[in-house]
């Protein structure tokens, strides 16, 4: 166990050995930019806005003019420059986002003023820009207003489209060859035999790596004694920028996979085993800089570690950085741990109260249900062995699928 890293030090370590480059950049449309990762920082072409505009429904006015009563000249249409110049005797109705005629620099509110259609009178002094925005206020010419490296989520859309970048560079989404292995494992539309168990492993890391921002492609299961073991994973590689295999990497007989690796990678095995429960047999590799990530056979524990312990490595090959969703909440029950091990516990979140309750589930190694009745987890580092009810916890919840 004294051997065993914890798993912040072997991300590090897998880190100091392997030198993980981001993709190809691509150009996509908007429509196709959602949950990728910006390759260019992109810049404001123009001020934003381009001219002084009315944040209110009102009258644009001289506001040295103000307090008074004036001719209402014209309506400021939206899309359109005023043609008339305000005086310190006349006024224009002006929408939200109408641009200020000349001479106006302030804008009184419809609710403010008392107008009977010709006319419109302010009662009260308006300082020089009320309720203007000013050109710049938004975006300035030049200004780097989305980093590279950013995820591009809904908002960002808006302020590409707003800036006109309809074809936005990205990052090519890296592909990941998923394994599963083992001899009991069958496809998910088979009737397994006593003994055997439907493959659940595949499909869930798939999912958790497409979370990521990664593009999973399913390999046939690697077979214990198939003499094939090490040409497919060789297959995987070179098609792949990074290959995933859930169970056989522990140290039996039949767990081939720490032996494959060896044979075929360069520099190989980085990490072999963590001082973590559940996931205690991971194992972190590399060809080159394609990563090679072992995780246990348990489904719950494969989730567990994919997300928690192995996120680094997937976020460098996409270009973010992962960030997970977190709560604040409270034990419900008492969470122990085993001091000297990372515990990743999984948890039950119900809203009760100011402060929602954290349940904690119990990690069998036979369950596949358990990831799926969780909401997330809890980490217990090194120096803990039990948490009473009622201890704070934040709450890390499992990814959320994206486009």
């Amino acid at each position: 166990m004294e051997r065993l890293l914890p798993p912040r030090q072997a991300i590090v370590a897998f880190f100091s050995r392997v030198a993980i480059h981001t993709t190809a950049v691509e150009h996509v449309s908007l429509d196709d930019a959602l949950g990728r990762v910006l390759a260019e920082s992109i810049a404001a072409d123009q001020d934003y806005p381009a001219a002084r505009r009315s944040v209110m429904d009102g009258y644009a006015v001289r506001a040295e003019a103000t307090p008074g009563e004036f001719a209402i000249v014209e309506d400021v249409r939206m899309g359109t420059s005023s043609g008339v110049a305000v005086s310190s005797e006349t006024a224009a109705r002006i929408p939200t986002g109408g641009i200020l005629p000349d001479g106006a620099d302030a804008v009184v509110p419809v609710e403010d003023a008392a107008a009977d259609g010709l006319r419109v009178s302010v009662s009260t002094a308006v300082p020089a820009g009320e309720n203007v925005a000013q050109p710049g206020a938004d975006m300035r010419e030049g200004e780097v207003v989305l980093q590279a490296h950013r995820r591009v989520r809904a908002s960002e859309i808006a302020v590409l489209a707003t800036l006109g970048v309809t074809r936005v560079p990205v990052y090519r989404k890296p592909l990941v060859a998923v394994f599963s292995s083992g001899d009991e494992i069958v496809e998910p539309d088979a009737r397994p035999r006593l003994g055997e168990i439907r493959d659940s492993n595949r499909y869930a890391v798939a999912a958790s790596l497409r979370a990521m921002g990664a593009s999973p492609r399913h390999y046939p299961t690697l077979r214990d004694e198939a003499s094939e073991f090490e040409a497919a994973l060789e297959r995987g590689l070179r098609e792949c920028d990074a290959v995933v295999v859930t169970g056989g990497s522990s140290v039996g007989e039949r767990d081939r996979l720490p032996r494959a690796v060896a044979a075929i990678a360069d520099p190989g095995i980085v990490v072999h085993g963590l001082r973590i429960k559940p996931g205690k047999p991971t194992l972190l590799a590399a060809d080159g800089g394609k990563p090679i990530v072992g995780l246990p056979g348990n489904p719950a524990s494969a989730l567990l570690v994919l997300e928690a312990v192995a996120a680094p490595i997937f976020a460098a090959l996409c270009g973010a950085p992962v960030v997970p969703a977190t709560l604040h909440a409270r034990l419900a029950e008492t969470a122990r741990s085993r001091a000297g091990w990372t515990w990743h516990i999984p948890v039950r979140v119900h809203e009760e109260g100011s402060v929602p309750s954290a349940y904690p589930l119990a990690v069998r190694s036979f369950s596949v249900s358990l990831a799926a009745r969780a909401d997330g987890y809890i980490v217990m580092e090194e120096r803990d062995d039990a948490w009473p009810a009622g201890t704070p916890v934040t709450v890390v919840r499992f990814l959320e699928g994206q486009a």
